[in-house]
Formats: structure tokens, sequence, C-alpha cells
């Protein structure tokens, strides 16, 4: 019930600011900039570039407001906006990339292992699963754009096939298709990286790593 009133509430908002109404256009902002702010932070991982697509989406909202039917959710033609305007941020500053862990020097990342290794076993295990974030963000940075959007509105901000569908206007079979693709890419990332940790070759099913993998 809660649910069906704010999305009610949404669309009152909306038409009152197609009226003129500046303050509905205020309480919208303040209703959604969190989630834009976060859902532009987990494209971008970059606080500048995140700010910069609030910025964008709020100002998009603002210049074509008309452009929303109500055929969906306003929070589906929201989180297209961000999607958008987060992948044009991503492609201009595509020559600046965060380095990736992988992509260190082989003495940085041994040195770090030994570091670790001398710590224990449990320490071992948190520094993998530290590094491992660090390295799996990045690989995910580096996904294509369509299988980016795919995974981080599926499996990171936990939306379901069907709002992924709505929302970048795929069939639920190709959201499905470009999901599993885009979890083999990081896998394979991922598979890189335990071998270089461990030193040795192990094939990645159910070790913490995968779990993660699957569910950041």
């Amino acid at each position: 019930m809660k649910e069906k009133e704010k999305k009610v509430a949404d669309v009152e908002l909306i038409e009152r600011f197609r009226k003129g109404s500046i303050e509905a256009y205020e309480e919208l902002v303040s209703r959604y900039e969190a989630k834009v702010y976060n859902l532009a932070m987990r494209f971008t991982r970059n606080q500048e570039d995140a700010e910069e697509v609030l910025n964008d989406v709020f100002t998009t909202i603002y210049q074509k407001v008309e452009g929303f039917q109500g055929k969906s959710a306003f929070s589906s033609w929201l989180y297209r906006i961000i999607v958008n305007a987060a992948f044009m941020k991503l492609r201009k500053r595509r020559q600046n990339n965060t380095i990736a862990i992988e992509d260190l020097s082989p003495g940085v990342r041994q040195n770090s292992i030994e570091r670790d290794t001398n710590i224990g076993s449990r320490s071992d295990l948190l520094s993998m699963n530290r590094e491992l974030r660090e390295t799996l963000e990045s690989a995910i940075n580096r996904l294509p754009d369509q299988y980016r959007a795919v995974f981080v509105l599926r499996d990171v901000d936990g939306l379901s096939n069907q709002e992924v569908g709505e929302i970048l206007e795929l069939s639920i079979p190709a959201v499905k298709s470009r999901l599993h693709r885009s979890r083999l890419m990081l896998r394979k990332k991922l598979q890189r990286y335990y071998d270089d940790f461990t030193g040795k070759r192990h094939v990645l099913r159910s070790t913490p790593m995968l779990k993660l993998a699957e569910a950041v």
C-alpha cells in the first residue's frame, strides 16, 4: 500500500511541476537525490563524476519532464536517465580508467601478498576479500556498457529482470542473456586474480570470490 501511495505521489508531483510548481520539482529532487547519487557512484566509482551525473539527471528531468508518459513507474524512467547520464560521463573519461590490481607491477602485488601472509591465514582471507572487491569493481568498470548496465541494475542494485528490462527497454530473455554474459566475463577476471594471489590454478566455482561476484 505504501509503495502504491508513493507512486501516486510521484505522478502528482510531476503533474504539479508541469503546471509550474517549483516546489513539486524540489520535492522530487529531495526524494530521489540519494538514490540517483548512489546508483551513479556504482556506475562511475568516482565522487566527482557521480555528482555531475546527479546534476545532469535532475537537469534532464527539469527540461524534459514532458517525456514522462506515465506508462511505467517514475522510478523506471528515472533509472533510464541515470544509466544514460552515467554512461555518457564514462565515455568522456574512458582514457582515465582506474588501474586495476592485476595491472600493478608483480613486485607491488607480491609485497602485499607477503605482508598478509605473515599475519596469518585469517588475515589472508580478509586481505583477499578486500583486494577482490577492488578488483571486482575495476572489472565491472571494464564491462561493455550494455553488459555493465544489466549487471549493476540486476546484481548490484537488486532489481528484478522485469524492472531491468523496462529501464533498458529490453526483453526479459535479453536481460538474462546479458546478465549471464557479464557474470562469465567477471568470473574470468576473478579467476585470473585468484590464480595470481594463490600462485596456483584452481577452478573458480563455489569459493567466496565467486559468491561475491554474483552478489556485489
